[in-house]
């Protein structure tokens, strides 16, 4: 096994003292966990959901999964050849960008990068994501599903939403005859476009979970021999 760099004094960011203790935690939890694997992996997502976490660490008992800020990782990995845990782990380092998670396996790297390959969950959009439909709410009656399956296999929206609708997601409803209505369709998001949160919302509220939460597999770094190899998924 290579050498580790145990003596090495690494500062934590100055924080509140709860946010310090996570920081340590999580921070002593990396390096121990890294003397435990034989690999460790970066994973990177624009976002990781709670789902996708539990799927994540269901399907792989055994081994660990660490989410923390991006620099704890960075630091408790080591950011430079002087401060890093292990020989090269500075290289692997680099790749924690943006939303990331490390994978701490003894599973071979072929294992690793088929599960991930094959993995993909639909969800709600969050703010600041792209829409993943176009999608327009019919003129009319508005439906719980504002118009994605037949009406037929659909029920009126119950009219309690209006006005939350009306008054809160802008939507321009009115009550007809004890039905939330429309005169005009209304268009919530054309694909593509950045969502902010009132037309998160709106999506969530007409059931829409079309959002492919898929994540990517950036690097690994392997014990036996202190390399670290750059994944190509594509």
């Amino acid at each position: 096994m290579p050498r580790s760099k145990r003596s090495k004094l690494v500062t934590l960011a100055q924080t509140d003292k709860k946010g310090k203790e996570n920081k340590i935690r999580i921070f002593d939890e990396v390096r121990s966990a890294l003397d435990e694997f034989r690999f460790v992996w970066v994973i990177r997502s624009m976002m990781f959901r709670i789902s996708v976490l539990q799927d994540i660490r269901s399907d792989w008992t055994g081994s660990q999964l660490l989410m923390g800020k991006r620099k704890v990782l960075e630091k408790a990995l080591g950011e430079k050849p002087e401060d890093e845990y292990k020989d090269n782990l500075h290289k692997l380092s680099k790749s924690c960008t943006g939303v990331s998670g490390l994978l701490f396996t003894d599973e071979t790297p072929e294992t690793v990068t088929a599960y991930f390959s094959a993995y993909s969950k639909q969800d709600y959009s969050r703010a600041k994501t792209k829409a993943p439909i176009d999608f327009v709410i019919p003129e009319g009656i508005v439906y719980s599903r504002g118009g994605q399956i037949p009406i037929e296999e659909d029920v009126p929206m119950s009219h309690s939403v209006e006005e939350t609708l009306r008054n809160k997601l802008k939507v321009p409803t009115r009550i007809k005859s004890g039905k939330i209505t429309l005169s005009e369709p209304y268009v919530v998001c054309r694909k593509g476009d950045t969502l902010d949160v009132r037309q998160a919302l709106l999506l969530k509220q007409f059931g829409v979970a079309a959002s492919e939460f898929k994540p990517e597999l950036v690097a690994y770094f392997d014990n036996e021999d202190n390399q670290v190899t750059k994944v190509d998924q594509n």
